[in-house]
């Protein structure tokens, strides 16, 4: 069956996560950040999203604000900030206003063009995803906007997957699944859905029991991939 609708991830996906400790790295407020920013980076997405799985198999769910913050207290510890609380709040504002890749209004723009529905599926809270899709300026390319917190687990949940097919009335063979995190869009593929990794830092394949459909390094190849 074709593809009609192309759903997304947006963490890491359409919007670069490392983009808040980068910007606050160039602000003169912050002039110690400046060596310690990708570490910084790194260690707050890994604790953002260990802090998910943990919660997900001990069914004590929190929204995704939560885990963020508990991912950035915990980063900050290890890298030796975690006594500046005028950068632990600039951090945090700063991650409601992420910077999508340069290539995401474009991608989007044609897939719209095609005819095709669609929408992003996120740990995220609908406020977090609405702050991000607001900043980037694509809330006019996309169908919808899909939290977990309409199931209360975090991915790679099937409840969440469940998501799409009820909100978009489609078959899972009829989904795309685009996700920079190689788990996500293997446990999409276990789901059923056709599924693209998204592999911008050219990380090793995860061992699990399903693999990605596809491997890209950024996301403007979508569309030739769906042959629009």
């Amino acid at each position: 069956m074709a593809i009609t609708t192309c759903i997304f991830d947006a963490y890491g996906t359409l919007f670069d996560v490392t983009a808040a400790a980068r910007q606050a790295a160039q602000e003169p407020e912050f002039p110690h950040l400046i060596d310690h920013w990708a570490e910084l980076a790194n260690h707050w997405r890994l604790k953002q999203l260990q802090y998910t799985w943990l919660r997900a198999i001990t069914n004590a769910h929190t929204d995704f604000w939560q885990v963020t913050q508990d991912g950035l207290d915990w980063a900050m510890e290890a890298t030796g900030l975690s006594g500046d609380p005028q950068l632990r709040k600039r951090l945090l504002d700063l991650y409601w206003q992420l910077q999508a890749y340069e290539e995401v209004p474009e991608m989007l723009r044609t897939l719209k063009a095609a005819g095709l529905q669609t929408a992003i599926l996120s740990n995220g809270s609908p406020k977090m995803l609405e702050g991000a899709v607001d900043s980037a300026g694509v809330g006019g390319l996309l169908d919808d906007v899909l939290s977990v917190e309409a199931v209360g687990v975090f991915k790679p949940a099937a409840q969440v997957y469940d998501l799409v097919e009820t909100r978009f009335s489609c078959q899972r063979d009829e989904v795309l699944f685009i996700s920079s995190n190689g788990w996500d869009a293997a446990g999409a593929a276990g789901y059923g859905f056709t599924t693209a990794w998204v592999n911008r830092g050219g990380e090793p394949m995860d061992r699990l029991p399903w693999t990605p459909h596809h491997v890209l390094s950024d996301l403007s190849s979508i569309p030739k991939l769906l042959g629009t």
